[in-house]
């Protein structure tokens, strides 16, 4: 293992630029160049890319490769079919609608002025619950619509939607260079979180509501083997999910050399790492990498990590759930920002920001 990759800074330290380090804005490519854009057509092409009998044209001549890929595709499992659209691009995804639930879920996409087609509130709801809800949807000429509580059951079934459900446009994805232009619009130094194969849509709903009331920048997530922007994520976040844009890349590892290049260190928390993530210096630009509920960090993400950081640990566990680790890590980081401001306590930013 390369120890430059874990290269550890102690508090005090200059920023990267001033240590002679990475050039901020350098390298071969940098983010808009190569190495692969999220959005980009995925190995599979489109969404359930396999051929299918709606396919067939009739009297069509067919070569007999041709044939023999659409007999495969007919026989292909449900599952499989699945399977090709979860690891195609997400085109279909984004330009799709999906349903919202909950009370601050959906009074948060209003705020945000997301386009919502329409609102249905359950007739058992409470008047003075709603009642903000239908404001904003007035304000913003949103169809509200009263309906049964057995309607709205079954428009989502799986979640609770405490009596409001809204039809919305699919949640866009950013670009990593809008996350740190975010941070450069505010003058702040950039703090963002990248999830490593984290796949429960509960974690990444706490994380990014987490990512919100410290102020981080943005969250980046994997296209493969990672939880989505669904409405089981909306509805964990309470609604911040509209206000932390997420970025979802092709290749993690190549983000991370991407923002290496950019300036930003890569802080990854391990629990073996020996580095406590209270002597580490957090202030600068910085991207600190969360693992996945079970392994923890990938090897390859973990060699491109500067360095690594743990929790002290008192009990009888080792580890911490994925989400509430990094919303330690993330007050930590506003902590050390205020302090270094010379500021101190919860308010002492007064605007909801990461400190620069």
């Amino acid at each position: 293992m390369n120890n430059r990759n874990h290269k550890t800074r102690k508090p005090g330290q200059e920023d990267r630029g001033a240590q002679g380090g990475r050039p901020a804005g350098g390298g071969r490519s940098g983010f808009g160049g190569q190495g692969g854009r999220a959005g980009q057509a995925g190995p599979y092409g489109r969404a359930s890319g396999g051929l299918t009998g709606g396919d067939v044209r009739a009297g069509a001549a067919d070569s007999a490769k041709e044939r023999r890929q659409r007999e495969d595709a007919l026989r292909r499992p449900p599952a499989y079919e699945a399977h090709l659209a979860d690891e195609a691009d997400g085109e279909e995804e984004a330009g799709g609608e999906q349903y919202l639930a909950g009370k601050h879920p959906v009074l948060e996409a209003l705020k945000a002025g997301r386009a919502l087609n329409k609102i249905w509130i359950s007739n058992q709801a409470q008047k003075q619950l709603v009642q903000p809800i239908l404001e904003e949807a007035k304000a913003r000429g949103v169809v509200v619509q009263f309906a049964d509580k057995r309607k709205l059951d079954g428009l989502v079934p799986e979640l609770q939607h405490q009596g409001v459900v809204a039809q919305a446009a699919a949640v866009s994805y950013a670009e990593p260079e809008e996350l740190l232009a975010r941070a450069a619009e505010r003058g702040e130094a950039p703090l963002l979180v990248l999830l490593d194969e984290v796949e429960d849509p509960h974690n990444l709903g706490s994380i990014l509501r987490s990512a919100d009331c410290t102020g981080a920048h943005g969250v980046i997530v994997p296209k493969r083997r990672s939880a989505s922007l669904t409405a089981v994520v909306a509805k964990t976040s309470a609604g911040a999910v509209e206000h932390v844009p997420v970025a979802r890349v092709s290749n993690l590892a190549q983000t991370i050399d991407r923002l290496k290049e950019a300036g930003v260190w890569i802080a990854g928390a391990d629990a073996s790492a020996t580095e406590d993530v209270y002597a580490s210096n957090l202030t600068g630009p910085i991207a600190i990498v969360i693992g996945s509920e079970g392994k923890g960090l990938s090897r390859l993400v973990r060699e491109k990590c500067d360095f690594l950081i743990s929790l002290p640990m008192f009990g009888k566990l080792n580890s911490l759930n994925a989400s509430v680790a990094a919303g330690v890590i993330l007050y930590e980081a506003v902590r050390q920002r205020q302090a270094k401001a010379g500021r101190s306590g919860p308010a002492g930013s007064g605007d909801g920001h990461a400190s620069p």
